[in-house]
């Protein structure tokens, strides 16, 4: 059976429950369409997460990587179109938090997500899920994890279909945050199988 491998975040910043560690356990092991998904929960960490998904994705070999992280703010689905090579901004989980630096020398400036995020948008919007694009997956570990996987994958010539998808904050986290919106940890779930159904379906 062909794989999808699905990344989660675990908690970072002011965020103590990341709805992203839920969605990926809750699908864990689930099959769409004649994939299989594996789930791994990635730390909020510059020089470990991306050593650590690149690990998996040698032993594992999936067809399709779809990682997913918080947008903390952002009130619906938001697939990203492309990864930039910069990594810079807030702390990670271990302190550490990068200034202007390029996240591959040798890399290119940027990345397209490979995954159909058109026809994503349209199916999450068809069944009743508020969802857009994104034009920018930020400077954070989201984008450093985006651009190293569509880089590793281009280096070693793969045929794996990759992208990263924001999705909002749950209830229990807009609870304890107090300022931001949010889904119930159903609908995230939804629209994530929704998503995946959509890529496996493309990527046949």
């Amino acid at each position: 059976m062909k794989k999808i491998l699905l990344t989660g975040f675990e908690p970072f910043l002011d965020y103590k429950i990341n709805p992203t560690m839920t969605v990926t356990k809750e699908l864990d092991g689930k099959t769409i369409e004649d994939y299989e998904i594996e789930s791994f929960i990635l730390p909020v960490d510059f020089n470990q997460s991306e050593k650590l998904l690149i690990e998996k994705m040698e032993q594992l070999k999936p067809d399709i990587v779809v990682s997913l992280g918080l947008a903390a703010g952002r009130y619906k689905i938001t697939p990203e179109r492309i990864a930039i090579n910069v990594k810079d901004g807030d702390r990670d989980n271990n302190g550490f938090a990068p200034l202007d630096q390029l996240i591959n020398s040798d890399g290119p400036d940027a990345y397209f997500s490979t995954l159909p995020v058109r026809s994503i948008i349209n199916k999450l919007i068809e069944n009743g899920f508020p969802a857009e694009i994104s034009n920018t997956a930020g400077t954070y570990l989201c984008n450093n994890i985006m651009y190293s996987v569509l880089n590793y994958i281009k280096v070693n010539n793969l045929y794996c279909k990759a992208g990263f998808i924001h999705i909002p904050a749950c209830h229990e986290l807009a609870i304890i945050h107090g300022k931001i919106p949010s889904w119930s940890k159903n609908d995230l779930t939804s629209a994530i199988k929704i998503s995946l159904e959509v890529i496996a379906k493309e990527g046949d």
